[in-house]
């Protein structure tokens, strides 16, 4: 339940994300039935894989050999995943309102509303989500409709498609199991920014939050109409929000980018068809236009697609310079975690954490 104080609905949220999305692809009872088996099979065969190509282990000794070592995986359908996503922002986001207000009902529910339209808007496009904020060892979610919308749209072998998503969502368990650290890091930035977005709108007579987030959608509005190049936080953040978004922004490019290296580097041996699957998802991934292409802009989907290919750039050029012992540095403390700039320059991170003499054995 919503607390009164709260100052964005979460019922609302929950109600109008999931009753807006779209059933999404469909079939036969047997046929959903398999594709929900052969994904909860595929989830568990990745794990050895993912440990293997990485060569990581959990930071607490765990038996990685036992069933949901890494994550409790969940098969979910495009509702489901709004109502654990708006769950999982909900834990992220701090009480954001005014010392000693009560924002009034109206607000609290155009602020629900505004991030369940957003939510419905991204369910149609997530393949997995691996969820570090969930108790122990984390959740993995595979929305089952889109990835039997893709694995369709490619003409991918079911079960190669289906492995190839949960290797990279596993390296998502791995990594925060290698570095347990990293989610109360990553919540501890994302809760630094909102505070200091609460402040700003305070400051600019603006009260609650969901009077924020609705100049936050009406500069977008804009921006799309626009048709403009630059990132939408360049219009709508203070400088030093930027700083932590592009700070944020490079965590999140490593973690993409080592996941979306990782699942391709476990090779044909394993997913016969990667190869094929790598140049059609690819493809797939640059082809949206007009109306799709704005959406995604506006969503933010644009600036994780530059975080996969910047972070895949990154983890290849240490790889390819010092080895995967080496790369692996970067989950031993927040402190090693690349910046915005180092991002796109591994080799002055590696001189930072002491890598610039060590050649890949």
């Amino acid at each position: 339940m919503t607390a009164p104080s709260d100052p964005v609905d979460w019922t609302v949220a929950d109600a109008i994300g999931s009753g807006l999305v779209p059933a999404g692809p469909t079939g036969s009872r047997d046929e959903l039935a398999a594709h929900v088996a052969l994904l909860r099979s595929a989830a568990q065969d990745a794990v050895p894989h993912v440990l293997r190509v990485t060569g990581m282990t959990p930071a607490d000794g765990r038996d990685t050999s036992a069933p949901g070592a890494l994550s409790e995986v969940l098969v979910v359908d495009r509702a489901s995943w709004v109502r654990a996503a708006a769950g999982t922002a909900r834990s992220l986001l701090p009480d954001l309102a005014p010392s000693g207000s009560r924002p009034g009902a109206l607000a609290r529910a155009a602020g629900g509303a505004e991030i369940g339209g957003g939510l419905a808007l991204l369910s149609t496009r997530i393949l997995g989500q691996f969820d570090p904020f969930a108790p122990a060892p984390g959740r993995l979610l595979l929305v089952a409709p889109n990835i039997l919308g893709v694995q369709r749209a490619l003409g991918a072998p079911a079960r190669d498609f289906a492995l190839w998503v949960c290797l990279h969502e596993q390296t998502h368990a791995l990594q925060l199991a290698a570095a347990p650290w990293l989610a109360d890091h990553l919540r501890a930035r994302v809760a630094t920014l909102f505070d200091d977005v609460a402040r700003t709108g305070r400051e600019h007579g603006e009260g609650s939050v969901p009077a924020r987030l609705r100049s936050w959608w009406q500069a977008a509005e804009r921006f799309v109409a626009a048709g403009r190049e630059a990132s939408l936080t360049d219009r709508v953040l203070t400088p030093a929000q930027r700083e932590v978004v592009a700070e944020v922004g490079a965590v999140m490019a490593l973690l993409e980018g080592h996941a979306d290296v990782m699942m391709d580097a476990v090779g044909p041996s394993i997913v016969p068809s990667v190869d094929e699957i790598r140049r059609g998802f690819d493809a797939r991934r640059r082809s949206a236009t007009g109306l799709a292409r704005q959406v995604g802009r506006l969503l933010g989907v644009e600036e994780k697609l530059a975080q996969y290919t910047d972070g895949a750039a990154f983890v290849r050029a240490v790889r390819r310079a010092h080895g995967d012992d080496a790369l692996n540095v970067v989950w031993e403390a927040p402190e090693h975690l690349p910046t915005a700039r180092e991002i796109h320059d591994p080799a002055a991170w590696s001189r930072r954490v002491g890598l610039g003499g060590r050649s890949r054995a």
